[in-house]
């Protein structure tokens, strides 16, 4: 069955990761980033754009595939390539695929003040780091030290004002809405 596939590519602030928009979902519930075809079990699609030249890692979130790369590449080569991809198999892609935690369940389960601390990203600091092609997960929080451990995905993860700018604003969000001393830490990635 031939699907009409109507996309467009829009870069993010990060120079290493370009976002693919698509008409079709590519992932219904949830996101998931990949750091390698070997995370990649259940999404074939994804397994087949690490074979494409430079690319390092995926974000698939909605009808969104951010795709980051090496810095070797030429990006009118990746969008041909990935475009050719997606083209040739999202007809078979299913978009309900399960891949690492599932995040309804993982909200469920963190301490209240974890949850506190995500829903206050969720108004203020994740719906830009998504529409950047990006986004963030709180992993821990430390009460003793009163410290928050945060872990960027998909184009962010990378991206230079990650670390400044957009920390420092998460940074400002919390101590305005949860404690006023509180400090902020990025954490290495890790597939959820």
């Amino acid at each position: 069955m031939a699907i009409d596939l109507k996309y467009f590519i829009q870069p993010t602030p990060n120079p290493l990761a370009m976002k693919f928009i698509f008409n079709k979902d590519v992932k219904t519930k949830g996101k998931v980033t990949y750091s390698g075809p070997d995370e990649c079990e259940r999404n074939p699609m994804a397994k087949a754009l690490f074979k494409v030249p430079s690319v390092t890692k995926l974000h698939f979130f909605e009808n969104v595939i951010t795709v980051s790369q090496n810095g070797d590449g030429d990006w009118d080569e990746i969008e041909d390539d990935v475009i050719e991809l997606v083209q040739e198999l999202i007809a078979d892609h299913d978009p309900d695929f399960k891949e690492g935690i599932d995040e309804d369940e993982r909200r469920a389960s963190l301490p209240e003040k974890v949850r506190e601390i995500e829903e206050i990203l969720d108004r203020t600091i994740r719906p830009g780091l998504q529409g950047d092609g990006g986004d963030i997960v709180v992993r821990s929080y430390d009460e003793e030290e009163n410290k928050v451990y945060v872990q960027y995905q998909g184009a962010c993860t990378t991206c230079p004002s990650s670390s400044l700018g957009t920390l420092m604003a998460i940074k400002n969000f919390l101590r305005d809405e949860f404690n006023p001393d509180v400090e902020v830490e990025t954490v290495e990635e890790t597939m959820l």
